[in-house]
């Protein structure tokens, strides 16, 4: 089942004009996540909100918005005065121009969202829109207002719907001078260079994600695995640090490395594992609760149930 509309409005390119649902395209609740507790009670700890001052708790229908203009002196905005600034793009996903996909500087992008017709209605218009914008090989740009601010958006084609970014301004993103000035000028070999670029033609691959494992996340649920079957939890041994006294052994040393760990046999390749198809699933199930997809009568197992990736 698809999850909820972040969105819903129109596309529109020019007088061409659809109605559209905007949908996250990723999802971070899968990964584990924690609840603050009280240590002496164990009880979860609740966040109540109250006035700075008096420190009585407020009710949400008396708490409103409010920029500071000094400190302590605060101007209130209001939901109406909000709405009625409400900008086209609320409703409207207004296509300004089209670039070329490497125009766009990889620090400006911040998430990804699908993008497809809403309703029975539209299909057509949403084609012409997907189909120009793939024929003509660019992004199309955009401005869209989620969360109450107006954000840039870039449409890319996938499949048989969009895939659309949403981008900072310029003044989200800090001057990389601020950080780089410091770096040294250093005049790098043709030798150095050329035992790196061996290295990198060693390690050459395609960009596959399933071949990734989020490790720290496999070290979470086997902890929790652990403490629940109550076996003792044993600190691993930390990797050694070494400081590189010559650069040029460390590159020799690395080319042999890389060599011998070309030479070794490869592991199976893991069965890729559906987007998003739960990395909880590899926790131990509570005793007494059958799991969501056990089928009726038959006993949960008590094995920590660990999926293959």
């Amino acid at each position: 089942m698809a999850p909820r509309a972040n969105w819903k409005g129109f596309l529109r390119l020019s007088l061409v004009t659809c109605p559209v649902a905007l949908y996250p395209a990723t999802s971070e609740s899968e990964k584990i996540s924690f609840n603050q507790l009280n240590r002496q009670t164990g009880h979860r700890i609740k966040y109540l909100k109250v006035d700075a001052d008096t420190g009585d708790e407020v009710p949400n229908e008396d708490i409103v918005k409010g920029y500071e203009l000094d400190k302590g002196q605060y101007i209130e905005v209001t939901k109406d005065e909000l709405e009625e600034i409400a900008l086209e793009s609320t409703r409207t996903i207004e296509i300004d121009e089209f670039v070329d996909k490497s125009d766009i500087d990889p620090r400006y992008l911040i998430r990804p969202y699908y993008l497809r017709p809403d309703g029975k209605v539209g299909h057509d218009a949403f084609a012409v829109i997907r189909e120009t914008i793939r024929e003509m090989d660019k992004v199309a740009i955009g401005r869209v207002v989620l969360t109450n601010r107006e954000h840039i958006i870039a449409l890319e084609p996938l499949e048989k719907g969009l895939v659309g970014t949403l981008l900072r301004y310029p003044y989200e993103v800090r001057s990389e001078r601020e950080y780089f000035d410091e770096i040294q000028d250093v005049k790098v070999t043709k030798d150095m260079l050329d035992l790196a670029k061996h290295i990198v033609n060693q390690k050459a691959g395609s960009f596959d994600p399933e071949k990734f494992e989020d490790h720290y996340e496999t070290a979470l649920i086997d902890l929790i695995n652990k403490k629940r079957a109550g076996k003792p939890i044993t600190p691993k041994e930390r990797p050694q640090t070494t400081n590189v006294v010559d650069l040029m052994e460390a590159l020799r040393r690395s080319v042999g490395g890389a060599a011998a760990e070309g030479m070794a046999p490869k592991k199976a390749a893991k069965k890729p594992r559906k987007a998003a198809s739960g990395q909880k699933e590899m926790l131990m199930p509570i005793q007494g609760k059958k799991p969501a997809k056990e089928s009726a009568g038959k006993k949960p197992s008590s094995k920590p149930q660990r999926k293959s990736a």
